[in-house]
């Protein structure tokens, strides 16, 4: 893109020759248009143009899920221009006229082959998300299919965002999953949970405060919408914000700027924010709790997640995407679930939804260790099963009269036995760190 043809048709007839396919054109407009239909593996732009220059079209390019990598050309090139165009405006590279034929060739090169990566990953991830996945979410539910399916279409937007469902769903998945498919995926991602702060502190760690603005501020502070700037800020249990703070909430998302506690200056940002709940703000509406303005405002666009009990086609996936999960995160080597276990778990109603799932599974991978999760693995009263004692190789024998440390020594040492020398396992059946558990060990003498 170069409004001065000479300049455009000469760079083209250079590149051509290296082997690219190279479409021109005037201006950032026209750009636009023809890349509407052309699946460019890079750009290379002028930055002053009429119409519209090459700052406003790398703009409305970023507002695309996958824009083409692009090489920036200016005559008027300083370290200034080359910052804000390379990092605030997304820019793979930048480079002065009069071009340099061979430092072209060179970074042309990397940014197609950029664009190609990101392309194919793209592909990938299309992929998989048919297959029932995306990100770490994970299904084979029609519902879930349907909920990939959505995701991937509001990623690409700039829409605001609200996830809904009972707790333990996965809405703070779905929240990243929005993140990593969207323009912003190299950006931040902050999540604060409304729900887990003192109403005190709210506003400060959602807006940042000046030195002094009140006690214990012994410095400046950016909040989460600064520090997610160009990003996205995830509200959890959006639904608990006291009613000051959601006043405040609502003027940021109208004004899109923040004023810190204790100071006087506003700070313009660019944030999508994403809000999940798993209360019917509606209701809060009626008994005055939730502000209908912000309601409004969050739920441009809602995405809602079924509970697992109605979507029971997940439950194998999910707990085959979780025992890699685990397995990596004891050192365990657990292969699988018994039949038996997963006709258990079909039955059960999972009142803690995925979260709980997990937890079941995170347990019974530590006990089993390795091989096949069974019965005995579940936790007594599961889906109307009984507990049945653990298989071990090994025995531990008390005794009256042994010390408080022999007792202990001896549960160690057998718990080792039992994992294998597997002193994460171990750590974690005993329920101490691998740090105390390396003490103990040198301790007995057997820290090799």
């Amino acid at each position: 893109m170069d409004d001065e043809a000479n300049q455009r048709n000469a760079l083209a007839g250079i590149v051509a020759r290296w082997g690219y396919n190279v479409e021109t054109a005037a201006d950032g407009a026209e750009a636009l248009t023809k890349l509407e239909t052309l699946n460019a593996d890079a750009i290379v732009t002028d930055l002053s143009m009429p119409n519209m220059d090459g700052k406003a079209l790398l703009a409305r390019l970023s507002e695309t899920a996958f824009p083409p990598p692009a090489i920036v050309l200016t005559a008027f090139g300083n370290l200034e221009t080359a910052l804000e165009t390379v990092h605030k405006l997304g820019a793979f590279w930048f480079l002065e006229k009069p071009v340099q034929p061979n430092a072209l060739k060179m970074i042309l090169e990397r940014a197609v082959e950029k664009g190609q990566l990101t392309s194919q990953t793209d592909r990938l991830e299309r992929e998989l998300a048919s297959r029932g996945s995306l990100g770490d979410l994970v299904g084979d539910s029609s519902a879930m299919k349907e909920i990939f399916s959505l995701l991937r279409q509001v990623a690409a937007t700039k829409a605001t965002i609200l996830i809904t469902g009972e707790s333990g769903t996965g809405k703070e998945l779905v929240a990243r999953a929005i993140h990593q498919h969207s323009s912003r995926h190299a950006r931040p991602f902050v999540a604060i949970n409304c729900a887990a702060m003192p109403e005190s502190l709210m506003e400060s760690e959602l807006f940042g405060h000046e030195k002094g603005a009140f006690t214990g501020a012994v410095d400046r502070r950016q909040g989460c919408f600064e520090l997610a700037h160009d990003g996205t800020v995830f509200l959890d249990e959006i639904g608990e914000m006291p009613p000051n703070t959601q006043a405040k909430l609502l003027r940021v998302l109208e004004d899109r700027k923040v004023r810190r506690l204790g100071s006087t200056r506003e700070i313009e940002l660019d944030v999508r924010v994403l809000a999940a709940t798993n209360r019917d703000l509606r209701d809060g509406i009626t008994k005055a709790t939730f502000r209908e303005d912000l309601y409004f405002r969050l739920n441009v666009f809602e995405v809602h997640l079924p509970p697992l009990r109605q979507r029971r086609d997940d439950i194998a996936p999910i707990a085959s995407a979780q025992l890699s999960d685990l397995n990596k995160k004891h050192g365990c080597k657990v292969t699988d679930l018994a039949p038996e276990v997963m006709e258990a778990f079909l039955r059960h109603e999972w009142p803690g939804n995925a979260r709980e799932l997990r937890n079941i599974l995170e347990r019974a991978v530590i006990l089993a260790g390795k091989g096949t999760i069974t019965l005995e693995h579940l936790p007594r009263g599961f889906a109307g099963i009984a507990e049945q004692p653990v298989a071990r190789e090994n025995s531990l024998l008390l005794q009256p009269g042994m010390t408080v440390a022999e007792a202990e020594r001896a549960l160690i040492e057998t718990t080792m036995r039992h994992t294998d020398q597997n002193r994460t396992r171990a750590a974690s059946l005993l329920g101490i760190s691998t740090k105390t558990l390396f003490n103990k060990l040198k301790e007995y003498g057997a820290s090799e």
